[in-house]
């Protein structure tokens, strides 16, 4: 570990315990989620970035192995997409991998208040399966229409129309999770009363 980022976490951990004392929740809640998104960046690089990006990788073979619309070379992170006229290589790295928006909902849901601690990790599990369900969803929508539609359609797959849906997704979590709570509260208690019956 850099002492820059030792010296960053002693500071932070500082930081949001006089918050927590001076009873400052908006300010603990900002700087405890802000701190802690760039620490868990700065510690995830490479092998949480390595362990999503794998993750993406193996989830479109899986479909690829159905559907023969692309071939994965899962080591090397590359996706070819064959298509009628001209096949199309995507390489899966740090902006695929879905490490900032993972980062970025378990830090929020780590500090959000209304939530105990049984509740965030249920929401933790859900969240983090839900970001990479949408991440997949992405690229295998780039697969799909570069497989139906040609090469010309790769960069408005990629660029526009898969980061377009990935992000609705991703709203739709962030939504349900943070800002519709009492539902969001509901579904947990749902969740514990089925499991703790059976």
């Amino acid at each position: 570990m850099n002492s820059y980022l030792l010296f960053g976490i002693i500071g932070w951990l500082y930081a949001i315990s006089v918050l927590k004392r001076a009873h400052l929740s908006a300010y603990y809640f900002i700087v405890g989620s802000v701190g802690l998104f760039f620490i868990l960046i700065a510690i995830g690089n490479p092998y949480w970035v390595w362990f999503l990006t794998h993750s993406v990788i193996n989830g479109i073979a899986w479909v690829s192995d159905l559907t023969h619309w692309s071939s994965v070379h899962t080591k090397y992170g590359i996706v070819y997409i064959v298509n009628a006229i001209w096949p199309v290589t995507m390489s899966i790295d740090y902006e695929c991998s879905g490490i900032i928006e993972t980062t970025a909902f378990v830090s929020l849901l780590a500090f959000y208040p209304t939530y105990g601690r049984q509740e965030k990790l249920f929401y933790l599990a859900l969240g983090t399966l839900w970001v990479y369900l949408a991440n997949v969803i992405r690229l295998l929508l780039v697969v799909i229409l570069v497989h139906f539609g040609g090469a010309n359609w790769f960069f408005t797959a990629h660029t526009i129309i898969g980061r377009l849906v990935f992000y609705c997704l991703i709203i739709m979590l962030y939504y349900n999770v943070f800002t519709y709570s009492q539902l969001s509260q509901s579904l947990y208690r749902n969740f514990k009363r089925h499991f703790s019956r059976g």
